[in-house]
């Protein structure tokens, strides 16, 4: 049996709505952020509900066709790229918003709603959907899934999978697994929910999800923070979670290389501290008093000041001077205008070992590439940094070297190659320096046990 006939099929049984040819795909973008090559899918099937899911997947099992999921295509790991001869199979009608429960405080979704939409309808309804990244507007809760997403609050409220009571999902063969359960505490056998989340479409195509949703904040305290040292950013992390009565809702760091660089390359921005600093953190806290919480907030900080942790500090006095505190965070999106070959790593080490990890890293790559611009920064809370590296002359996707570099100090202090986006095809190679073989056996079992014919997501991950 042919690819040709496998589309036939598809699009005899679904019709020519839902199954659509390369000339029929438009303006339509097949591939993801990540800058990996990708070939344009033999089609791209589009369903409308579950149902049509499982009947496109039982073709395709009966064919042997390959086939790759595609959320919002906003990956950076080639995960929901095609490499040749698959259908793309894209949630993007699967959109709704199927309940809010105010009682059991869950809403549930089809996997193909943005994070975005997600976010507005909690807040709508009185209630609080933690899970936030800079591609909220684009990423759907599907692709969130499939890569456990973690961004910027994973702190106070965990990854998402932390945010995820029930799921259902379709096998390659076609069979439904899984269910919508608004239950917490659920041991009944094994839990394919876990095993699906993080799994990239590589053992099944994730299609509803029950969200545990979060009492909205009415108080936020934002404030950035310059530091002396590295030491100095771990003692605020452990004082602000121990002293701030409601913890600690972010704290992003950054190392001073990267502060300098996006103001100094993106003029919108505004630095919101007269003087420079080894380190800067970005520090929210969220409550439901906003005059005590506030208070207790500036108080904290004025310890921190008095006690020499904190150098200089502001505290944002409105939600727009609080966005522009963010938008400093968020300027890796504005990377194309100033460093657009530029090489990005998202690796995890324990929280004492990430200074380190970061020092070792900078030192190896100047060492190798004295011009080089290294940009250091990330969620310190969770252990998560980001460094980006660009070396004057190297190309767009000649980081072979680079990635040496970052994944053997990764190797090293025992710390994971990818921390919230996946592996998909770019991390691969590299998959052993984080799991032991015994690992990765388990996992091609599983993967083999669920997938016997390997048809979802080829060559990803394992």
């Amino acid at each position: 049996m042919t690819a040709s006939e496998a589309v036939s099929a598809l699009r005899e049984t679904l019709g020519a709505d839902v199954v659509a040819l390369p000339g029929e795909f438009g303006e339509r973008r097949v591939v993801d952020w990540s800058g990996l090559p990708g070939e344009v899918p033999l089609a791209i099937i589009r369903p409308r509900n579950t149902e049509e899911v499982a009947q496109a997947l039982a073709i395709c099992s009966r064919y042997g066709q390959p086939v790759v999921t595609q959320g919002g295509l906003t990956g950076l790991v080639g995960g929901a790229n095609a490499r040749g001869g698959e259908v793309a199979l894209s949630l993007d009608r699967m959109n709704r918003i199927v309940e809010i429960d105010e009682v059991s405080g869950t809403m549930t979704v089809e996997a193909g709603a943005v994070l975005q939409t997600v976010q507005e309808a909690a807040s709508a309804a009185g209630f609080y959907f933690p899970l936030d990244l800079g591609a909220r507007g684009s990423c759907t809760i599907g692709g969130n899934l499939a890569t456990n997403a973690g961004g910027n609050r994973v702190i106070k409220y965990g990854m998402m999978r932390d945010q995820v009571l029930g799921l259902e999902a379709v096998l390659a063969s076609g069979a439904v697994v899984g269910g919508l359960s608004k239950m917490i505490k659920n041991n009944s056998g094994y839990d394919l929910r876990h095993l699906l989340i993080g799994s990239e479409g590589t053992l099944a195509v994730i299609t509803r999800v029950v969200l545990r949703l979060r009492p909205r904040p009415t108080a936020t305290a934002t404030a950035w923070c310059g530091l002396p040292g590295f030491e100095a950013v771990t003692t605020l992390l452990t004082r602000a979670q121990a002293g701030l009565a409601p913890g600690v809702s972010a704290f992003e760091v950054m190392w001073a290389g990267y502060h300098d660089a996006v103001l100094g390359n993106l003029p919108n921005l505004r630095a919101p501290l007269g003087s420079p600093h080894p380190f800067y953190v970005l520090l929210e806290s969220v409550g439901t008093d906003p005059v005590r919480h506030n208070e207790a907030f500036e108080e904290f900080l004025g310890a921190m000041l008095e006690e020499g942790i904190v150098t200089d500090a502001a505290i944002a006095s409105s939600e727009a001077h609080a966005l522009a505190f963010w938008a400093i965070r968020d300027a890796p999106g504005e990377y194309q205008r100033f460093i657009p070959n530029h090489a990005a790593y998202d690796v995890s080490f324990s929280i004492a070992q990430v200074g380190e990890a970061a020092a070792r890293c900078e030192a190896r790559l100047r060492e190798r590439w004295p011009q080089a611009l290294v940009l250091i920064y990330g969620h310190l809370g969770d252990g998560n940094i980001h460094i980006v590296v660009d070396v004057p002359g190297l190309g767009a996707h000649d980081h072979d070297d680079i990635d040496r570099v970052i994944y053997d100090v990764t190797r090293e202090l025992g710390g994971s190659i990818s921390a919230e986006h996946g592996i998909g095809v770019k991390k691969r190679h590299y998959l052993p320096q984080s799991r032991r073989e015994t690992d990765i056996d388990a996992m091609r079992a599983i993967k083999s046990a669920l997938d016997p014919l390997g048809i979802l997501n080829p060559g990803k991950v394992v």
